[in-house]
Formats: C-alpha cells, sequence, structure tokens
C-alpha cells in the first residue's frame, strides 16, 4: 500500500444472518459493489463493521474475508482496536498474517488512557504485534470518550511509533484537522471520517476519508471532490447539502441500522445488526425509503 490514500474508502458492514451470526458469504459481492463504484480502499471491522460487537475470533474471520476477497485490486485496512491492548496486538498480527495492508486502532475505551503518554504506550503494545504494516490512529472521541491532542500524540509518539503513517480523523474539529495535515511539513496522512463534513475537510487539505455513507451513496460523493477539484464549489456544496440532508434522516431512524436497510434494498443484504442496537421498524423504514427518493440520493 502506498503511503497516501486517496479518495474514498469504505467503512465497511459485517454481513450477518438474520440470527446474528456471520455471513461471509456476502463479503464478496459487497467488494465487487464498492469497486465498481470507485470506491478505493475498505476499512474493516471498525465502527460502522460493530467491530466492537464482534468476538475475536469472529474479527478475525471477518478481516479476512475482506483481504481475500479483496484480492489486492484495493488496500485493505483492518481495524483492529480493543479494551484490552493485548487482544489488540492479538489482532494485528493476524491482520499482517493475512495480508492485510494497514491496521488501525482506537484508544482503549473502558479504562481510558488519561494522557498522551498513557495513550502512546498501548499503542506501541498494539503496533510491535504487526510491525510489517502500516498503522493509522483511530481517533473518534464520540465513542470512545478519548479525546487527547492528537497533534501532541503525534509530535511525541512519533519516533516511539515506527509504524503509524496516519490518523483516521472522526471528529468535527477542523482547526485540529488542518494543524495534523500540516504538522511536521505534512508528514502524516490524515484520512477524515466525517461524510456530512466531506467538503470543509477537502478546504483544508484532506484527499483521502473513510466513511459508513460511502458503501452506498459513493457515487454522490466522487460528485462532490470532483466538483471541488475543478474549482465549482457550487456544485460542490449542493452535492454536500444532499449528503447532510440524507445523514440527517439516516440518524433520525438509527443510524448504522439504517445503513444496513439500505444495502438491502440495494441488493447486497448485511442483515441486522448486534444488540444493544436496535433495527428499525416498519414505520421508520417507510419514512427512510420515503426520504431517499425524495432527495434522490441514488440517482
Amino acid at each position: 500500500m502506498q503511503k497516501r490514500l486517496d479518495g474514498l474508502v469504505a467503512a465497511v458492514f459485517t454481513p450477518m444472518q438474520a440470527d446474528g451470526s456471520l455471513n461471509l458469504a456476502q463479503v464478496g459481492p459487497m467488494v465487487d459493489y464498492l469497486i465498481s463504484h470507485g470506491v478505493n480502499a475498505i476499512f474493516a471491522c471498525g465502527s460502522t463493521g460493530e467491530g466492537p460487537l464482534l468476538t475475536v475470533a469472529e474479527r478475525r474471520d471477518t478481516a479476512a474475508a475482506y483481504v481475500e476477497a479483496a484480492a489486492r485490486r484495493l488496500p485493505v485496512i483492518v481495524h483492529v482496536g480493543h479494551s484490552s491492548p493485548a487482544e489488540a496486538r492479538g489482532l494485528a498480527a493476524h491482520a499482517q498474517q493475512i495480508g492485510a495492508d494497514a491496521v488501525s486502532a482506537v484508544a482503549p475505551w473502558y479504562f481510558k488512557p488519561a494522557s498522551v503518554e498513557a495513550l502512546i504506550a498501548c499503542l506501541a503494545e498494539i503496533t510491535a504485534g504487526a510491525p510489517e504494516l502500516p498503522f493509522y490512529y483511530y481517533h473518534i472521541p464520540s465513542l470512545t470518550g478519548v479525546g487527547l491532542d492528537v497533534v501532541e500524540l503525534l509530535r511525541c509518539g512519533g519516533d516511539r511509533l515506527p509504524t503509524m503513517v496516519g490518523v483516521k480523523y472522526t471528529a468535527p474539529t477542523v482547526d485540529e484537522l488542518q494543524a495534523l495535515l500540516e504538522f511536521d511539513g505534512g508528514r502524516y496522512d490524515v484520512l477524515f471520517g466525517r461524510d456530512e463534513m466531506l467538503l470543509s475537510a477537502l478546504s483544508v487539505g484532506v484527499r483521502g476519508a473513510i466513511g459508513s455513507t460511502y458503501n452506498f451513496a459513493a457515487l454522490l460523493y466522487r460528485r462532490l471532490i470532483d466538483a471541488f477539484d475543478r474549482e465549482d464549489l457550487r456544485e460542490a456544496r449542493a452535492c454536500q447539502s444532499r449528503a447532510v440532508a440524507m445523514i440527517r434522516l439516516l440518524l433520525r431512524h438509527g443510524g448504522l441500522p439504517a445503513f444496513k436497510a439500505i444495502m438491502k434494498w440495494l441488493g447486497l443484504d448485511c442483515g441486522p445488526v448486534r444488540p444493544p442496537l436496535l433495527p428499525p421498524d416498519v414505520e421508520d423504514l417507510a419514512q427512510i425509503k420515503r426520504g431517499l427518493d425524495a432527495l434522490g440520493c441514488f440517482e
């Protein structure tokens, strides 16, 4: 994998059977669909993939299925974060063994690191499991509760985390995002993780983005990026506005469970979500369908 990832990186779902068991036979068709819609890479077993709700064995099986299905046609980043750094290290070692292109990890979220030094110690243990793979720190304070200064992480951890090449930055603080992009002459690859703010991220220099809605609306976001690149801000804003309306609609109806419902409508049934997440009810589904039709998100 090249150090820099450009374009759209789909944070992929973990497909499940109706009873909640894995349905890895669906992984191949999903990867083919994403490639046909211009997705540039895959991020497996993250938040969208319900990674924290899977067993370690399920996470290994899911990661292996995505690496096999990708078949080097596009890079696969495997999220290995866990509340136990030792388990995360084992997942990282497995990702290296199966031929993943990179690994990523959130901070431990139960007993949280209270300082940048504590976070570096955790990440050092995790990355030691995959010394040959590039590593992206996954910053998502809304879910982990760890909001430590990421610029300080790069400043203090750069030499102590030799495989760290970048950050998956899922936060709305564009000022910190810009500081990360410019740190040490642009040394690190910063991938943005808020789909509803992609245009804001592009404006400060982001070139790669990881997101959930890129699974089913990649064409809309590709139009946004193309418009930005040709300096057609009117079109770029229109695309972003449509994405914002789509995401607000889906969040009103459960977020991730609604995302999975859309995949079923597209012919790629990813099954239900794991508890404590709840599936949308019949009325939710009807409102989602009406709202998406009105927005024309898939035209």
